[in-house]
């Protein structure tokens, strides 16, 4: 019953190490900023934004997905793996036709990184059309 104590004890530590160590060598996400305001706009204007980032951990960077709350708002993202101290960007275009008011445009990130999901968002307020 000792031995048995033992290497149950002895699988349980290796299998933990394991992974932490698997933890250890992954991808980690760091954005230079998570949201950008455009402050007031025009409805009808289209700005957009470029976001930088950098794996900061020490395995690659695989972005499988980036999605936006809504069909304003378009994201372009990389497709190849991101080494590890790599930057690399995503595109983020906000269309504010037929909108009004507060917008906050939230892109999802999903990746392989030790944070999954990250959000990146566009914020402006977009005031109605003058007449000429």
């Amino acid at each position: 019953m000792k031995k048995l104590a033992i290497l149950f004890s002895l699988f349980v530590f290796t299998l933990v190490s394991h992974v932490d160590a698997q933890e250890a060598a992954g991808a980690a996400i760091t954005f230079k900023e998570k949201s950008v305001d455009f402050g007031d706009i025009t409805q009808g204007d289209k700005v957009s934004h470029t976001f930088e980032l950098t794996n900061t951990g020490n395995g690659p960077l695989i972005i499988s997905n980036v999605a936006a709350t809504c069909g304003c708002t378009v994201p372009s993202w990389p497709k190849d793996p991101i080494p590890p101290g790599k930057s690399a960007e995503i595109k983020v275009s906000f269309n504010s036709a037929g909108k009004m008011g507060k917008q906050n445009s939230v892109v999802r990130i999903y990746s392989n990184a030790s944070e999954p999901i990250e959000k990146v968002s566009l914020i402006s307020n977009v005031l109605p059309k003058t007449k000429k």
